[in-house]
C-alpha cells in the first residue's frame, strides 16, 4: 500500500491554483455551500460537510467566510446562492484526457469559457461519458508527514479500509473507495491523527506517456488554465510525465 507519487513536482511546476489564496478561498467556499445546500448546515449529519470545512480550516480559512458559506447554502438572510455542480470532458495534445469539476451560477457562460480554454491550448471538449470511463472516483485524504509516523499511519489506515497510503515529501496520501472516504477520515479522527484535507478525486486506470517537452508543455498549460478559471473546482488527467523531461521545462 505504500508508495511515491511525482505529481506534486508537476503541481509545483505549474504554479497551481492552490498557492493564491484568494481563488483557493473562492474554491473552497463553494464546495462548503454546496454540501450544506444538498446536506443541510449541521457539520455533525453533513458527511460532505464536514469535510469541505476540514479541507477549509486546513488552509486557514477563517470562520467567518466558513459561516456565510454555509449560510449561501442553507439559503439564510441574504447570503443565499445557487451553484450547480458539472463535469466537463476532454482532451489535451498528446491524446491525454482531462475531468474538469466546474461549481457555477451560470451554465453557459462557464461553458463557453472551458471550450475556450481547450480550444486556446490546442485541446478538445468532449461529450459526457468520452472521457470518464478511463478513470475511477477516490476518495483522498492527506496527512502532514510530521504529525505520525508512515509505519503507524499505514496501521490505522489499513484497519479503517483504506486501498493505498503513497509518501510524498510534505505530506502522506490515502487513497480509499469512493464510498469509503467519510469512514476512514473518522477513524482518522478518532485516533488523533490530524489532516490538511479530504475529497472525492478521479483516478485514472491507465496513463499516457508524453516524452516530447513541447507536448507535455502544452499539457501542463491547458491544466493550468483550466485550474485559473473562477469555476473550476478541480482538473484531472491521465498524464504521465517522467522526472527527466519535467526538468527540461521552463519554470
Amino acid at each position: 500500500m505504500a508508495g511515491h507519487s511525482k505529481w506534486s513536482k508537476v503541481k509545483r511546476f505549474k504554479g497551481a491554483i492552490d498557492q493564491k489564496r484568494g481563488a483557493l478561498f473562492s474554491k473552497l467556499a463553494k464546495e462548503i455551500t454546496i454540501a450544506a445546500k444538498t446536506g443541510g448546515g449541521d457539520p455533525a449529519a453533513n458527511a460532505r460537510l464536514r469535510s469541505a470545512i476540514v479541507s477549509a480550516r486546513a488552509q486557514s480559512m477563517p470562520n467567518d467566510n466558513i459561516e456565510r458559506a454555509i449560510k449561501r447554502g442553507t439559503g439564510e438572510g441574504q447570503e443565499a446562492t445557487h451553484f450547480d455542480e458539472i463535469v466537463y470532458e476532454g482532451y489535451a495534445p498528446g491524446g491525454v484526457a482531462v475531468i474538469v469539476e466546474a461549481a457555477t451560477d451560470n451554465k453557459n457562460r462557464t461553458a463557453a469559457d472551458i471550450r475556450r480554454i481547450f480550444t486556446k491550448n490546442d485541446g478538445s471538449l468532449a461529450t459526457a461519458g468520452s472521457v470518464s470511463y478511463m478513470f475511477h472516483k477516490k476518495g483522498r485524504i492527506t496527512v502532514p508527514r510530521d504529525a505520525i509516523s508512515e509505519d503507524k499511519l499505514f496501521e490505522i489506515a489499513l484497519e479503517a479500509g483504506a486501498e493505498e497510503l503513497t509518501t510524498e515529501e510534505e505530506q502522506y496520501v490515502i487513497t480509499t473507495a469512493h464510498d469509503q472516504l467519510y469512514a476512514v477520515a473518522e477513524a482518522l479522527k478518532t485516533a488523533g491523527v490530524p489532516t490538511d484535507g479530504q475529497k472525492f478525486t478521479f483516478i485514472p486506470d491507465t496513463t499516457v506517456p508524453v516524452t516530447d517537452e513541447a507536448v507535455a508543455l502544452q499539457v501542463l498549460r491547458l491544466c493550468d488554465s483550466l485550474e485559473e478559471d473562477d469555476d473550476v473546482q478541480n482538473v484531472y488527467s491521465n498524464l504521465d510525465i517522467s522526472d527527466e523531461v519535467l526538468a527540461k521545462l521552463p519554470a
